[in-house]
């Protein structure tokens, strides 16, 4: 099995700065690509950002300069840096991930909570 574990989210005013982090434990031979994705009330749940196990990344357009997503590969960690928050930045962060483990899979956390005040 794997498991994910978030942190990292809160309360935060525009303009502000989070970073969020998830840990990946478990049966992981190796990972893939690890990710964010977020969803607000009323909205789909869409991807934030991604990063391979090359280092490649890739962000939705509209956190484009402002987030960043980086790894950290000897603790299975992934982080997404968040600075200039605006109040549509608010919802559910997601953890993902794919990992080679007794089979190729996805895998994702719990969510922890962002939320932005104009």
């Amino acid at each position: 099995q794997v498991q994910l574990v978030e942190s990292g989210g809160g309360l935060v005013q525009a303009g502000g700065s989070l970073r969020l982090s998830c840990a990946a434990s478990g049966s992981i031979f190796s990972i893939n690509a690890m990710g964010w994705y977020r969803q607000a009330p009323g909205k789909q749940r869409e991807l934030v950002a991604v990063i391979t196990s090359g280092g490649s990344a890739r962000y939705t357009d509209s956190v484009k300069g402002r987030f960043t997503i980086s790894r950290d590969n000897a603790k299975n960690t992934v982080y997404l840096q968040m600075n200039s928050l605006k109040p549509e930045d608010t919802a559910v962060y997601y953890c993902y991930t794919n990992v080679n483990s007794e089979y190729v899979g996805d895998y994702w956390g719990q969510g922890t909570q962002v939320t932005v005040s104009s």
